[in-house]
C-alpha cells in the first residue's frame, strides 16, 4: 500500500535536489537523506512483514522486484546521457565521459568517485554528467546486504533485530563523523558512512505509535528541513554530525503521519505533490545530465531563464520515463531467468559502451577559424608529473613527501610552493634545477593557495587539511633554508562569507605568508597568477573557431611589498590573452597553462629568476 505522505516527502526531496543542482537552493543535497530514510524504513519493513507472516524470507523474489524497480529506468537514462554527451560534448571529454559511465553502470560509482576525487565541486573540471549516480550505488549496495543482515538477525528474535540494527546505526554515524574529518569525500560516497541513514529510518519501525503524539512535532520537522535546504551550503560538513539535521527531521515527520495536521496533509497529499512523487526516481536521474550537459556544451554557466527550462524539461523527461519504462516493466510479468539475464547483458552492454567511448578520443585536434591548428590532445592536457607521483597533495592529504628533482644530490634548494597554481611552473622549473644541478623541492596541494588566507570548506576540499598541510610545509621550508622559495596561487578563490573585504581577505593571507617564511631564505619570489581563462581552452578548441577562445582575463599583480614578485601575463597576453600563443595550446583546462606552454616560458623564468639575484 502507497503511504500518500512518504509520496509526498519523495516529491520534496527530489525538488530540492533539483533546485539545489540548478543553484537556486544552496542546502538542497539533504533531498538525498531524505530518500535514504525513507528506503531504510520501507525496505525494512518489507523485508521484516515477510519473515514475521511466513517465517522466512524470498531473496529471489526480493531482488527481482529491486531489478524490476529501479534497473529499467536507471539504465534507459545513463544510456540516454552517454548517447547526447558522445553526440554534444567536445571529444576531448570522452575519456572520463567513458570512465564514468563504466563507474555507473557497474554499480561502484560511489567508490569510484571518492578514488578519483570527482565530486559535484572539482575546481575548473568539466562536470561528470553521471556524478549523480553514486547515491543509486549507495541504495544497490544497502539492498544487496541488508536482506541477509535482517534475516541472521531475525533467526535470534525480534529484540536481536531491534539491537543489532541499532548497533549497525550507531557505528555507522560514529565511523561518518569520524571519516568526514579524516577523509571527506569517502565520508559523502561510501555506505558504510550512509548507513546509519537507513538505519535511522529502519528503527521508526520500532517506536510504539503513542510515543509521538504533540501535534506540533510534524510542523516543526518539516520546518527543519525547509530550513536546512536554505542554510546548510557547499561548505556544510557532510554528512557526519550534520546529516543528523535532515535525516531526524525527515524521521521524526514519518513517524508522525497519523497526526499530521490537515493543511501538512494537503500540502503533500495533492495531485501535484503525489505525481511529483510518483516521478521522483527518475526526476532525480533525469535533473543533472539536464542541467550539465547544456552548460558542458556551451562552456559556461547556464543563465537562470536556461536553468529554470531544464528544470521543466527534467519534470517533462521524467513523467515520460515514468508512463514509458518505470511502471509498465514494474508490472510486467517475467521469469526470474529472464529478469536475471536482463540485468546481467544490460550491466555488461553498458560497460562495453563505457570502454568504447572512452576509447573514441581522437589523438588529434584540428581547429577551425582564419588561422587552422593541429595539436596532439593528450599532450596538451597532460599534467605534471607531480600530479601523477603522489607529490601534488590531494584534498585529503595533510603531509607531502620526499618530492625532490632536479639535482637531488645538491647542496643547493630551491622550493617550490602552493596550490596547482604553483605546480604548473614545476615543468619550467625542474628543467631549470637540471641544466643548474640545483634540488628542487616541490611542495604543492590541490586548492590550497601559498597565500595564507583562510577560506570555507567546498566539496572535497577541506581547509582543516589545508592549514595543516600549510604548517607541516612551513617546517620543512624553515629546516632546509633554501636558496629560494617559488611560490604562486591560484587568485580567484572566494573569500569565506564571514568576510565582507575580499581584498583584505587576500592581502592579509599574504602578510600571514610572509611572516610565516621570513628568515627561510634569502629570496621569497611570489609568482603573480597567470591569466584567467573564462572556458576550457581545448574543449573551446576542439568545438569553435580559435578565435572565440581568446578570452581570458589578464590577472592583476596582488603581491605586497616583502616579496619579489614576477609578473608572468606580458609573457601570455597582449592586447589579448590568446588560446595559442606561438603555435603553442597556452591552457590545458579552464584554469592551467599547459606543460608545452610552461616549459616555452622557461628561458623567461629562468632571466627573472636571475635578475631576482637567485642564480650567480
Amino acid at each position: 500500500m502507497r503511504i500518500l505522505q512518504i509520496q509526498g516527502l519523495r516529491a520534496f526531496a527530489a525538488i530540492v535536489v533539483t533546485l539545489f543542482h540548478a543553484r537556486l537552493v544552496p542546502g538542497g543535497f539533504i533531498g538525498v537523506d531524505i530518500f535514504y530514510v525513507i528506503s531504510g524504513y520501507l525496505i525494512t519493513g518489507l523485508i521484516l512483514r515477510e519473515i514475521e507472516l511466513t517465517g522466512k524470507f524470498e531473496f529471489g523474489a526480493f531482488y527481482q522486484r529491486r531489478i524490476k524497480r529501479l534497473l529499467p529506468a536507471s539504465v534507459y537514462v545513463l544510456f540516454a546521457t552517454a548517447l547526447i554527451s558522445w553526440s554534444l560534448l567536445p571529444a576531448i571529454n570522452r575519456n572520463e565521459l567513458g570512465r564514468d559511465f563504466f563507474a555507473a553502470g557497474a554499480y561502484i560509482s560511489n567508490y569510484l568517485f571518492a578514488w578519483w576525487e570527482n565530486d559535484y565541486q572539482n575546481l575548473d573540471a568539466t562536470p561528470s554528467p553521471f556524478i549523480h549516480y553514486w547515491s543509486l550505488a549507495v541504495e544497490e549496495q544497502f539492498y544487496l546486504v541488508w536482506p541477509i543482515i535482517l534475516v541472521l538477525l531475525a533467526r535470534k528474535g525480534k529484540r536481536t533485530i531491534l539491537i543489532g540494527i541499532a548497533t549497525i546505526t550507531a557505528l555507522s554515524l560514529i565511523l561518518s563523523i569520524i571519516m568526514v574529518q579524516v577523509a571527506p569525500i569517502w565520508a559523502f560516497y561510501s555506505l558504510p558512512t550512509r548507513a546509519w541513514e537507513l538505519g535511522i529510518g529502519a528503527l521508526l519501525l520500532f517506536i510504539p505509535p503513542p510515543v509521538v503524539t504533540h501535534r506540533l512535532l510534524p510542523w516543526s520537522a518539516f520546518a527543519v528541513l525547509v530550513v536546512t535546504s536554505f542554510y546548510f551550503d557547499d561548505s556544510t560538513l557532510f554528512p557526519g554530525i550534520n546529516a543528523l539535521v535532515p535525516v531526524l527531521a525527515t524521521a521524526l515527520l514519518i513517524a508522525t503521519i497519523p497526526i499530521w495536521p490537515p493543511t501538512l496533509n494537503n500540502i503533500s497529499n495533492n495531485r501535484l505533490s503525489q505525481w511529483l512523487g510518483k516521478i521522483s526516481y527518475p526526476l532525480y536521474l533525469w535533473h543533472w545530465p539536464v542541467l550539465v550537459i547544456p552548460s558542458s556544451a556551451l562552456g559556461r554557466p547556464l543563465t537562470l531563464l536556461e536553468r529554470a527550462f531544464c528544470i521543466l524539461l527534467t519534470i517533462f523527461l521524467a513523467d515520460l520515463t515514468n508512463r514509458a519504462f518505470e511502471e509498465p516493466i514494474r508490472h510486467l510479468k517475467i521469469a526470474p531467468r529472464k529478469v536475471y539475464l536482463a540485468a546481467i547483458s544490460t550491466t555488461a552492454l553498458s560497460l562495453i559502451f563505457a570502454v568504447a567511448i572512452a576509447t573514441s578520443v581522437p589523438s588529434n585536434i584540428s581547429t577551425s577559424g582564419n588561422a587552422p591548428f593541429t595539436f596532439n590532445l593528450a599532450e596538451v592536457i597532460a599534467k605534471p608529473i607531480v600530479v601523477g607521483d603522489g607529490c601534488h597533495v590531494s584534498h585529503s592529504g595533510n603531509k607531502s613527501g620526499d618530492c625532490t628533482y632536479g639535482d637531488v644530490n645538491s647542496d643547493k634548494t630551491i622550493v617550490l610552493y602552493g596550490d596547482s597554481h604553483a605546480a604548473q611552473w614545476f615543468p619550467a622549473l625542474e628543467k631549470i634545477a637540471m641544466e643548474r644541478g640545483i634540488k628542487l623541492l616541490s611542495l604543492t596541494k590541490s586548492a590550497c593557495p601559498a597565500v595564507d588566507a583562510p577560506r570555507d570548506d567546498d566539496g572535497g576540499f577541506k581547509y582543516a587539511k589545508c592549514a595543516e598541510w600549510r604548517k607541516n610545509s612551513y617546517e620543512r621550508i624553515q629546516s632546509i633554508r633554501p636558496l629560494a622559495v617559488i611560490m604562486s596561487s591560484f587568485q580567484y578563490f572566494s573569500a569565506p562569507q564571514k568576510d565582507p573585504n575580499p581584498q583584505e581577505w587576500w592581502r592579509n593571507g599574504q602578510i600571514k605568508l610572509l611572516n610565516s617564511l621570513k628568515g627561510a631564505s634569502e629570496h621569497l619570489i611570489y609568482i603573480s597568477d597567470t591569466p584567467h581563462p573564462l572556458v576550457d581552452i581545448p574543449s573551446c578548441l576542439a568545438i569553435r573557431d580559435a578565435n572565440e577562445c581568446d578570452t581570458s582575463e589578464k590577472s592583476p599583480v596582488l603581491v605586497i611589498p616583502g616579496f619579489e614578485a614576477i609578473d608572468p601575463t606580458p609573457w601570455l597576453c597582449s592586447d589579448i590573452c590568446p588560446a595559442v600563443k606561438d603555435s603553442i595550446v597556452a591552457y590545458r583546462d579552464r584554469s592551467h597553462i599547459s606543460i608545452a606552454m610552461s616549459l616555452h616560458l622557461k628561458p623567461l623564468l629562468e632571466s627573472a629568476l636571475k635578475e631576482k639575484g637567485v642564480f650567480d
